[in-house]
């Protein structure tokens, strides 16, 4: 648990100076701190948190502008946070920033109520102006996961969203039996293992060591009942997650 120092916001303004207030939900210090230094002062950091039970205190204590959420977290993962902010103070409006592209992980979160979802590719600058599009309620996409969110609305399986109903969310559904059995980690290490990447180039990416990488890929393969890399390759392209 984390906490910038930020003050509780008890008359219920939502900007101070102009600068749209901004709570950061992220496991890794490092990266948090990149964002704070990519934003610098044209934002206004009212606070932090590494886990969903923390998150969910803090924002709701503190009713942020915009949060900058994390999809993968210990204890629940972002869409718990949405769950736990959102039915109290549906104002607030949550960005998804993750690591992840994969179409499940955006219409899920999206789908649970967040706004946007960009990934941590962004530049500062693109950053900077998807928080204050989210902050005037604009849906912010990066490029190429706009199209996995158009074409869930044209199926029909985005339903009660953020984007479409005002940001009050619903509880999403499996998408997949098989994926659901994996952790949101385990989901990361598959999808860069099956890219080709070795267990140095996974560690240096997700921030773990190399051996937690392995002891995730052996986790895969026995919920997935496969034996190698190749098959566990084969299973992922078979279901677009590469």
């Amino acid at each position: 648990m984390t906490d910038a120092g930020g003050v509780s916001r008890a008359d219920g303004t939502s900007k101070i100076g102009g600068r749209p207030r901004i709570f950061l939900v992220e496991d890794h210090a490092v990266f948090r701190a990149g964002v704070r230094a990519e934003l610098g002062d044209a934002v206004e950091v009212i606070g932090e948190a590494d886990e969903v039970e923390a998150a969910i205190e803090m924002i709701n204590e503190r009713i942020p502008d915009v949060v900058l959420l994390d999809v993968h977290l210990p204890g629940g993962g972002g869409q718990a946070v949405l769950a736990g902010v959102l039915p109290h103070h549906p104002e607030v409006q949550f960005l998804a920033l993750s690591v992840s592209d994969a179409p499940e992980d955006v219409i899920a979160v999206i789908r649970a109520g967040a706004r946007g979802y960009i990934t941590k590719t962004i530049s500062g600058g693109e950053l900077l102006q998807a928080v204050y599009r989210v902050g005037s309620g604009d849906a912010v996409f990066s490029p190429r996961l706009a199209g996995f969110v158009l074409d869930a609305f044209a199926q029909g399986s985005v339903v009660g969203s953020g984007i479409g109903a005002g940001g009050t969310g619903s509880p999403p559904t499996d998408l997949d039996p098989e994926l659901d059995q994996l952790s949101p980690r385990e989901r990361e290490v598959l999808r860069l293992i099956a890219r080709g990447y070795t267990y140095k180039e996974v560690a240096r990416d997700l921030t773990i060591s190399a051996k937690t990488v392995e002891s995730h890929v052996s986790s895969v393969l026995r919920k997935l009942q496969l034996s190698t890399r190749h098959e566990l390759t084969r299973w992922a392209t078979d279901r677009r997650l590469v």
